[in-house]
């Protein structure tokens, strides 16, 4: 059975191993701590039988909009819902906060997850010039809520 809630203290661990797992960009874990404490209504998680199977990191940036800045799931658990689950809570949640606005940044090369946010009616709005750490560029996209 599948559980998306916050992220609790406990969880932090199991998230840093899974995003060091499935993500390209390495993160400084102490990030991760902030997140929870900055924004924990915006830092989700996806359990089943106890055990983090993925997660959605997001943070109001304005107060009408919502950035996401991580969405990860574990390589066995893709294509089940576990990513939309995630960010259909997160929408809700930031709809409840009057944000009217989400927005996200995608790798040029990951056409799986430009897929899935353009299928959730993500829209493309510029391509960020090595964006990412690597020098990668990103697509800057958004969806109004």
């Amino acid at each position: 059975m599948l559980i998306i809630r916050r992220v609790q203290p406990n969880d932090i661990f199991p998230v840093i191993a899974l995003a060091f797992e499935t993500l390209p960009e390495r993160y400084n874990p102490s990030i991760f701590t902030q997140f929870y404490e900055s924004c924990p209504e915006g830092f989700l998680v996806a359990l089943t039988n106890e055990t983090i199977i993925g997660f959605l990191i997001g943070i109001k940036t304005a107060p009408d909009t919502a950035r996401i800045l991580m969405l990860a799931v574990k390589d066995t658990y893709r294509k089940k819902g576990i990513g939309s689950s995630l960010l259909t809570h997160f929408i809700k949640e930031m709809k409840q906060q009057n944000v009217t606005r989400a927005e996200l940044e995608v790798r040029t090369s990951n056409k799986r997850a430009l897929r899935f946010y353009q299928s959730r009616g993500f829209l493309l709005q510029e391509t960020l010039q090595r964006f990412y750490q690597n020098g990668e560029n990103a697509y800057s996209m958004h969806k109004e809520l």
